[in-house]
């Protein structure tokens, strides 16, 4: 191929979901025999813009070439014959299979009768990780495997598809540093053999290694397009956070009242993660998780509110040992936790407003098996509007709302267990600015108001602006455990609250990666 054509080219890129521009007239190139890192924080637009580039989204507006050749067919095939091929983040494997049929769906070896040689497509697994020098084992069904070995066998099924473009959207959440060592010699070989390669990370170190030039993301616009040499980790990190708007920085954080303890958590290790964790949490108290994909942020909150055992160390309510084998033992200690996944997790979205918000306590409201109706609509109303969810009615379905309120249900459903704490998982996840500014006020008010809660969040400026205290999580341990305020930066006024949150997510940002560092060397 040409060294001057670029392998992909796209030009003023825009994509709108139900309102929302994820994608603002993006321009993106990529070299044929280049590494090329796409970075951005949260939301910025990174999935969105290489679903496009592999024909999952259609374009509202732009074009795209591949190679020279324009695409304007926007679909997953014509993207695949293009020569794209995606190692997905949210991983699409479908665990009954084995993986060298997960490697090779849709594209599956045949023999002579034309039937599905399955011995033809795990010798050409095996061929893929011994290329990558990793073991797995093609005939193992993919539900019995570990994190680990299911990232790897993503990367497998998209090398295996023989592309002209490679995307790996966060390829080494899951991998063992050693793994992740075999991954970068087997893409610098695909870079020798021209092929271009857009590498999603959110690990800067692993930025600085692999690739040759990066492009930012911020709030579905182009940043900046720059070799590595011009991006030193201090640079990538101010261009991802870049200048806040007002938004978040106007939310009043108030002086947090601690009273007394009401988590300990003492060496706390589970199935897979967490690993020796050690916190406590006092009423009045925001404490943040801050870590990135796989950190154990959200497996440390499961094992808390009893969804997945703990293996190790011991949990103190009030100072009281407590044994939390399932959900229910969890809420009878007071824990609530409102979980990552709203739409599959939190609600039911054809049900009712009401329906939804006594979920978690109908046992309390029924009597002889049936629902005490008005008993329910009084603390569905008192819900409402101490949340001010804004439903024309509390007969009208949760799907009906906006995501905020959505959400706000979802709060208001485990605040009707009436727990002292409260555990939010990416609690403002998929909603608009107005609406994360509302829940961050709400938080700060419900730990006020004499409740303890952990928040765990992706959004760096969220966890700055709601928590009195922020652990630094990497790989299920906790490296750092600091005050906000350690965030700060003095030589900011104190009355520049944007440029004071934007400098403190920047530190944040640096202590997030540090843990990182610290990981890496720790794992040899």
């Amino acid at each position: 191929m040409n060294a001057t054509v670029a392998a992909v080219r796209m030009k003023g890129i825009s994509k709108a979901f139900g309102g929302v521009r994820a994608l603002d007239g993006v321009d993106f190139e990529v070299l044929p025999g280049e590494v090329h890192a796409l970075l951005g924080g949260n939301g910025a637009g990174k999935s969105t813009i290489l679903k496009v580039l592999n024909g999952v989204h259609h374009p509202d507006q732009g074009t795209i070439e591949v190679g020279g050749v324009p695409l304007t067919t926007h679909t997953p095939e014509a993207s695949r014959a293009a020569g794209i091929a995606m190692n997905y983040q949210e991983m699409s494997l479908i665990p009954t299979l084995t993986v060298a049929q997960n490697v090779f769906l849709t594209r599956e070896s045949r023999d002579g009768m034309g039937l599905i040689d399955d011995a033809a497509a795990e010798r050409r697994a095996a061929e893929i990780f011994a290329l990558l020098e990793v073991s797995v084992d093609p005939k193992a069904i993919v539900g019995d495997l570990g994190a680990g070995q299911k990232q790897l066998t993503e990367i497998a099924k998209a090398i295996s598809q023989d592309a002209k473009v490679l995307i790996l959207d966060e390829p080494s959440t899951a991998l063992a540093v050693s793994d992740v060592e075999r991954l970068f010699v087997f893409l610098r070989k695909l870079r020798a053999k021209g092929v271009a390669i857009i590498y999603v990370s959110h690990r800067m170190d692993e930025i600085a290694r692999i690739a040759d030039r990066a492009t930012i993301l911020r709030d579905g616009r182009h940043v900046i397009t720059a070799p590595l040499s011009e991006l030193p980790i201090d640079a990538m990190i101010e261009h991802i956070v870049g200048k806040r708007s007002k938004g978040l920085s106007d939310v009043e954080r108030g002086k947090a009242v601690r009273g007394e303890v009401l988590l300990e958590l003492d060496g706390v290790t589970g199935a897979h993660k967490p690993e020796n964790v050690s916190l406590t949490l006092h009423r009045g108290e925001v404490l943040g998780l801050a870590g990135l994909l796989g950190s154990g942020r959200s497996s440390l909150a499961r094992v808390v509110a009893g969804m997945e055992p703990a293996t190790r160390g011991e949990i103190r309510i009030k100072g009281r040992p407590v044994t939390i084998r399932k959900p229910g033992d969890a809420i009878a200690a007071g824990i609530a936790l409102v979980p990552e996944a709203r739409a599959t997790e939190g609600i039911i979205p054809a049900h009712s407003v009401a329906s939804n918000m006594i979920l978690a306590v109908i046992d309390r409201l029924s009597k002889a098996g049936l629902v005490d109706g008005k008993a329910a609509n009084d603390l569905t109303d008192a819900q409402i509007k101490r949340l001010s969810v804004k439903t024309a009615s509390r007969d009208h379905a949760v799907s009906t709302l906006s995501g905020g309120n959505q959400q706000k249900v979802v709060i208001g459903k485990w605040l009707a267990t009436d727990p002292d704490i409260l555990i939010l998982d990416e609690p403002t996840a998929g909603i608009d600015i107005g609406s994360k500014s509302e829940i961050i006020r709400l938080v700060r008010e419900l730990a006020a108001s004499g409740k303890g809660i952990i928040m765990i969040s992706s959004e760096l400026s969220e966890l700055l602006t709601a928590c009195d205290r922020i652990l630094v999580m990497s790989d299920g341990r906790v490296h750092q455990d600091l005050p906000r305020e350690a965030f700060d930066d003095p030589a900011v006024p104190a009355d520049d609250m944007a440029h004071r949150l934007q400098a403190a997510e920047q530190r944040l940002q640096i202590e997030i990666q540090r843990a990182l560092k610290a990981q890496e060397v720790s794992h040899g």
